[in-house]
């Protein structure tokens, strides 16, 4: 007898997918690279001197343009800020599980120094889950303890374009004796839960609904303005045993004030030295201009990132003995320098970087990331009249001037009382000036050769000014190659210069001499040659809205640009028809070009255009269509042709 034989099958359920692809709502693949599944983030304040946060991202990227991105995170860590986890995982277009993140697959890397210029202690995790085949899904967990609570996490879980958005959460719990200070923008109806109280302990909680992806519109300002955000600050806080206060500017600036005191003494020898100046240099802004002098020639720069060391200065006298120190040091060194001179100043704390976003001067905060100097020459009312604004890091930078780097802003000035805000450098067209004169020698197949002659002032010289001093010819040939508006050419020679306008409000400046090769400037046709005398000023139209505009208008800083080129004609030829002299003047500026026949047979070319920027930041949307129309008419002006005919035989 036979009996059956039963076999016990264990039947395994396959994992349900996680996050598929296909599950993403057909509006939020619209001009989207990646979407982001879920950006949940929770902060815990468990002191005044210690917080939490925790973030967990599942990001799905849908083509090879989001692959590089957002396929791969990096999360920094230094001393007061401490890296407690980093997990992640990565998915198929199913949602099916690829991989699952090992700890041996989290490097660690360190930012430490660079040919001496860096001290720091910040350091990188970071974990790389690309893949090759698109869509696919990563989803990150990290915890972060900080011990610097002067910085709370900032909460915008849509940040760039091409990205869209199926849901985010923010929750911030912090006990109730230390309340939370908070700023949001362009938050949607309904995002903001009112505050829980449980115990001891407030909670709020914020979230986003789905949003669609956005792309950047001509001309608006930086997508991060204008994406909703949650910007998070304490009242009080604490580094390293040193309490403060942000509930206003007047207490961050006397924070980091007392953390400068006492540090500010100088080697009885320098201090001699520099007293000496008030005898030999009278005049307070000559004698600023002497100590400035000495600091370029006799320190250099090194970045210092230790602990609190981020915030609180080297002193004075160590500055002077080791001949470096990082913006912080350098700055309190030379406040020394012009104290012991006879001329008080002041450290001041900006946000750098060119025409950065100014601070938010309704939410006092820590938004600042260098450190300048402000010397005032005399006081009227609450703002310095007339006042020296030092950058103290560079070596070159002419005395006096702040440049694109820091400013058009405010910065917040360190005073025995606290900090003030006050508003750096404005610079206008007058500062920010290009003059070009071109000498174009053209011949009978529209071939030429040019000499050009470029001066630039202010602002329009900052590039050309690092280039000058920072990197050798060959390099400084690619750049002004890459940014010449001309299809052929051959720079047959190169040459910068410093060259400052003279005076005690002077402007840094940089000549540019250039030799240009130029096989088809002109077009033949038949017995005539065409060419648009507007060699190298053309300004570019600006490409049409389509559909309605959302962005703000953000105009490019106030420029005055002049050009004068003379067209030495080719043997045999002569004017045949010249372009009419064109002038336009809107509220975003005045523009005027005349091409006439000189004396001796050449032409001459002149075109100037001067450009406004609101006091506002930015203009309405509505404002776009009447500015486009105006670089229209720039753009048209700018393509005028001459028309010469070869003179029969």
């Amino acid at each position: 007898m036979f009996l059956p034989i039963f076999s016990s099958l264990v039947l395994l359920a396959a994992p349900t997918p996680k996050y598929p692809a296909d599950a993403i709502a057909p509006v939020l693949r619209e001009n989207a690279h990646v979407v982001v599944r879920a950006y949940d983030e929770v902060v815990v304040v468990k002191s005044a001197s210690q917080l939490v946060e925790t973030v967990h991202q599942v990001v799905t990227i849908l083509d090879q343009a989001g692959n590089d991105d957002y396929g791969r995170l990096e999360v920094y860590y230094n001393a007061l800020r401490h890296l407690n986890y980093l997990h992640g995982a990565v998915y198929d277009a199913q949602g099916h599980l690829l991989h699952q993140l090992r700890p041996a697959e989290v490097h660690d890397q360190g930012m430490g120094s660079n040919g001496g210029d860096l001290m720091t202690d910040l350091r990188v995790r970071y974990a790389d889950l690309r893949q090759p085949a698109v869509p696919y899904t990563v989803e990150f967990d990290y915890e972060v303890t900080s011990e610097n609570t002067l910085f709370y996490p900032s909460w915008q879980p849509q940040s760039a374009e091409n990205v869209s958005l199926e849901g985010a959460t923010l929750q911030v719990t912090t006990p109730t004796a230390l309340p939370l200070r908070y700023q949001e923008q362009l938050l949607p109806a309904g995002a903001a839960s009112a505050p829980a109280v449980a115990g001891s302990q407030t909670t709020y909680r914020w979230q986003l609904p789905a949003a669609p992806a956005v792309e950047e519109e001509p001309l608006s300002p930086p997508l991060a303005t204008l994406l909703p955000a949650v910007r998070l600050a304490p009242a009080t806080f604490e580094v390293q045993g040193h309490a403060g206060s942000l509930a206003s500017w007047q207490s961050l600036g006397q924070w980091v004030y007392q953390l400068g005191q006492g540090r500010d003494a100088l080697p009885p020898a320098l201090t001699a030295k520099m007293a000496q100046l008030i005898v030999v240099a009278p005049d307070a802004r000559e004698r600023a201009r002497k100590v400035y002098e000495f600091l370029q020639g006799s320190t250099r720069y090194i970045s210092v990132q230790l602990g609190l060391g981020g915030w609180q200065t080297a002193p004075a006298s160590s500055v002077a003995t080791g001949g470096y120190g990082d913006c912080k040091a350098l700055s309190n060194y030379t406040c020394a320098l012009l104290k012991a001179a006879g001329l008080p100043a002041y450290v001041a704390l900006v946000k750098s970087g060119d025409d950065a976003p100014d601070v938010r001067a309704t939410f006092p905060s820590s938004q600042f990331d260098h450190v300048i100097l402000c010397m005032p020459l005399a006081a009227h009312g609450a703002v310095p009249a007339d006042t020296v604004w030092l950058e103290c890091t560079s070596q070159t930078e002419a005395f006096g001037y702040m440049g694109s780097f820091t400013g058009n802003r405010h910065a917040l000035l360190l005073t025995p009382e606290g900090g003030r805000l006050v508003a750096t450098p404005r610079y206008g067209a007058q500062a920010n000036r290009q003059q070009r004169h071109t000498d174009l020698w053209l011949d009978a197949t529209g071939a030429a050769k040019a000499t050009v002659r470029t001066r630039r002032l202010g602002l329009a010289q900052d590039i050309y000014s690092q280039l000058l001093h920072d990197v050798g010819p060959e390099d400084q040939k690619k750049y002004v190659a890459n940014h010449l508006r001309l299809n052929q050419f051959t720079i047959t020679s190169l040459r910068l210069a410093a060259a400052p306008t003279p005076g005690p409000a002077a402007l840094p400046g940089v000549v540019e001499v250039m030799g240009l090769d130029l096989p088809s400037v002109g077009t033949t046709a038949g017995r005539r040659l065409l060419l648009e005398p507007n060699l190298l000023g053309r300004l570019a139209a600006l490409p049409p809205q389509v559909g309605p505009r959302t962005a703000p208008l953000a105009l490019p800083p106030a420029s005055l640009h002049q050009d004068t080129v003379r067209l030495h004609l080719p043997a045999g030829f002569h004017v045949e028809n010249l372009p009419q002299p064109t002038l336009l003047t809107s509220a975003y500026g005045t523009y005027s070009s005349a091409c006439t026949t000189l004396p001796d047979g050449t032409l001459q070319y002149v075109r100037q255009l001067e450009t406004r920027r609101p006091a506002s930041a930015t203009l309405p949307p509505a404002k776009y269509a009447e500015y486009q129309d105006f670089r229209r008419k720039i753009s048209q002006a700018d393509h005028a042709q001459v028309v010469l005919v070869k003179t029969d035989a």
